[in-house]
Protein backbone atom coordinates (compact mmCIF):
# COMPACT_ATOMS: atom_id res chain seq x y z
CA UNK A 1 0.00 0.00 0.00
CA UNK A 2 1.09 3.44 -0.66
CA UNK A 3 -0.37 6.82 0.49
CA UNK A 4 -0.32 10.12 -2.07
CA UNK A 5 -1.05 13.47 -0.86
CA UNK A 6 -3.20 14.90 -3.71
CA UNK A 7 -4.30 17.53 -5.33
CA UNK A 8 -7.47 18.68 -7.49
CA UNK A 9 -7.70 21.58 -10.05
CA UNK A 10 -10.40 23.21 -7.62
CA UNK A 11 -7.63 23.95 -4.97
CA UNK A 12 -8.58 20.51 -2.65
CA UNK A 13 -5.64 18.77 -1.30
CA UNK A 14 -6.38 15.16 0.24
CA UNK A 15 -4.89 11.53 0.60
CA UNK A 16 -5.62 8.76 -0.40
CA UNK A 17 -4.12 5.11 -0.46
CA UNK A 18 -3.46 2.95 -3.82
CA UNK A 19 -2.11 -0.79 -4.12
CA UNK A 20 1.09 0.43 -5.36
CA UNK A 21 1.99 3.25 -7.40
CA UNK A 22 1.51 1.42 -10.82
CA UNK A 23 -2.43 1.27 -9.48
CA UNK A 24 -2.30 5.28 -9.06
CA UNK A 25 -0.29 5.51 -12.66
CA UNK A 26 -3.56 3.14 -14.26
CA UNK A 27 -6.39 5.05 -12.34
CA UNK A 28 -4.76 8.40 -13.50
CA UNK A 29 -4.25 7.69 -17.48
CA UNK A 30 -7.77 6.06 -17.28
CA UNK A 31 -8.87 9.37 -15.90
CA UNK A 32 -10.85 7.80 -13.03
CA UNK A 33 -9.37 9.69 -10.10
CA UNK A 34 -11.84 12.29 -8.82
CA UNK A 35 -12.08 15.09 -5.80
CA UNK A 36 -14.35 15.39 -3.19
CA UNK A 37 -15.60 18.24 -4.48
CA UNK A 38 -17.21 16.68 -7.45
CA UNK A 39 -16.30 19.53 -9.71
CA UNK A 40 -13.23 18.03 -11.55
CA UNK A 41 -10.77 14.97 -12.14
CA UNK A 42 -8.05 16.82 -12.89
CA UNK A 43 -6.12 15.36 -9.78
CA UNK A 44 -1.99 15.40 -9.80
CA UNK A 45 0.37 13.94 -6.85
CA UNK A 46 2.18 16.27 -4.72
CA UNK A 47 4.97 16.72 -3.30
CA UNK A 48 5.51 14.22 -0.31
CA UNK A 49 8.01 13.09 2.23
CA UNK A 50 8.34 8.95 2.79
CA UNK A 51 6.96 8.13 6.14
CA UNK A 52 10.14 7.31 8.10
CA UNK A 53 9.87 4.90 11.23
CA UNK A 54 11.49 6.06 14.63
CA UNK A 55 14.37 4.33 16.21
CA UNK A 56 11.60 3.16 18.91
CA UNK A 57 9.55 1.64 16.74
CA UNK A 58 12.52 -0.17 14.45
CA UNK A 59 13.28 -1.16 17.82
CA UNK A 60 10.13 -2.72 18.79
CA UNK A 61 10.01 -4.51 15.24
CA UNK A 62 13.24 -5.65 15.24
CA UNK A 63 12.37 -6.98 18.76
CA UNK A 64 9.63 -8.45 17.76
CA UNK A 65 11.38 -10.63 15.00
CA UNK A 66 14.08 -11.49 17.30
CA UNK A 67 11.79 -13.08 19.52
CA UNK A 68 9.89 -14.75 17.04
CA UNK A 69 13.10 -16.15 15.62
CA UNK A 70 14.73 -17.31 18.88
CA UNK A 71 11.34 -19.12 19.42
CA UNK A 72 11.57 -21.03 15.93
CA UNK A 73 14.85 -22.02 16.61
CA UNK A 74 14.44 -23.22 19.57
CA UNK A 75 11.42 -25.28 18.21
CA UNK A 76 14.08 -26.65 15.79
CA UNK A 77 16.33 -27.42 18.05
CA UNK A 78 13.86 -29.38 20.40
CA UNK A 79 13.23 -30.76 17.45
CA UNK A 80 16.52 -32.00 16.08
CA UNK A 81 16.80 -33.07 20.44
CA UNK A 82 13.76 -35.73 19.77
CA UNK A 83 15.23 -37.16 16.55
CA UNK A 84 18.53 -37.82 17.41
CA UNK A 85 17.06 -39.39 20.68
CA UNK A 86 14.57 -41.59 19.04
CA UNK A 87 16.01 -42.25 15.69
CA UNK A 88 19.55 -43.92 14.44
CA UNK A 89 22.00 -41.99 12.68
CA UNK A 90 22.66 -43.31 9.16
CA UNK A 91 24.41 -41.00 7.86
CA UNK A 92 24.82 -40.93 4.07
CA UNK A 93 23.22 -44.94 3.77
CA UNK A 94 19.59 -42.91 4.55
CA UNK A 95 18.67 -43.54 0.73
CA UNK A 96 19.47 -47.32 0.98
CA UNK A 97 18.39 -47.75 4.33
CA UNK A 98 15.30 -46.17 3.94
CA UNK A 99 14.60 -48.72 1.06
CA UNK A 100 15.53 -51.68 2.87
CA UNK A 101 13.15 -50.44 5.42
CA UNK A 102 10.32 -49.86 3.49
CA UNK A 103 10.80 -52.96 0.75
CA UNK A 104 12.17 -56.16 3.26
CA UNK A 105 10.34 -55.11 6.55
CA UNK A 106 13.23 -56.13 8.66
CA UNK A 107 14.78 -54.31 11.25
CA UNK A 108 12.10 -51.90 11.05
CA UNK A 109 13.30 -48.18 12.72
CA UNK A 110 13.24 -44.94 12.30
CA UNK A 111 16.44 -43.30 11.24
CA UNK A 112 17.80 -40.36 10.09
CA UNK A 113 20.67 -39.25 7.64
CA UNK A 114 21.47 -37.38 4.98
CA UNK A 115 19.86 -37.37 1.38
CA UNK A 116 19.59 -34.99 -1.85
CA UNK A 117 16.85 -33.40 -2.77
CA UNK A 118 16.86 -35.59 -5.90
CA UNK A 119 17.32 -38.52 -3.46
CA UNK A 120 14.14 -37.30 -1.32
CA UNK A 121 12.01 -37.38 -4.12
CA UNK A 122 12.64 -40.41 -5.71
CA UNK A 123 11.95 -41.72 -2.32
CA UNK A 124 8.25 -40.27 -1.83
CA UNK A 125 7.93 -41.19 -5.59
CA UNK A 126 8.17 -44.95 -4.59
CA UNK A 127 5.91 -44.46 -1.54
CA UNK A 128 8.06 -44.39 0.81
CA UNK A 129 7.66 -41.92 3.53
CA UNK A 130 9.88 -39.27 4.43
CA UNK A 131 10.26 -35.90 5.79
CA UNK A 132 13.08 -32.89 5.63
CA UNK A 133 13.65 -31.55 8.36
CA UNK A 134 15.99 -27.87 8.76
CA UNK A 135 18.80 -29.06 10.75
CA UNK A 136 19.78 -26.44 12.94
CA UNK A 137 23.51 -26.31 15.24
CA UNK A 138 22.59 -27.30 18.89
CA UNK A 139 24.55 -24.06 20.00
CA UNK A 140 22.71 -21.30 17.53
CA UNK A 141 20.07 -19.47 19.27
Amino acid sequence: MIKYHLKCECGVEFESWFSNSKEYDRLEKKNLLSCKCGQSRNISKQIMSPQIASKKELNSNSSKQEIFLKTVNKKLRELRNYIEKNSEYVGENFVSEARSIHYDKKNVRSIYGKATPEQTEELLEEGIAVDTVPWVNKIDN
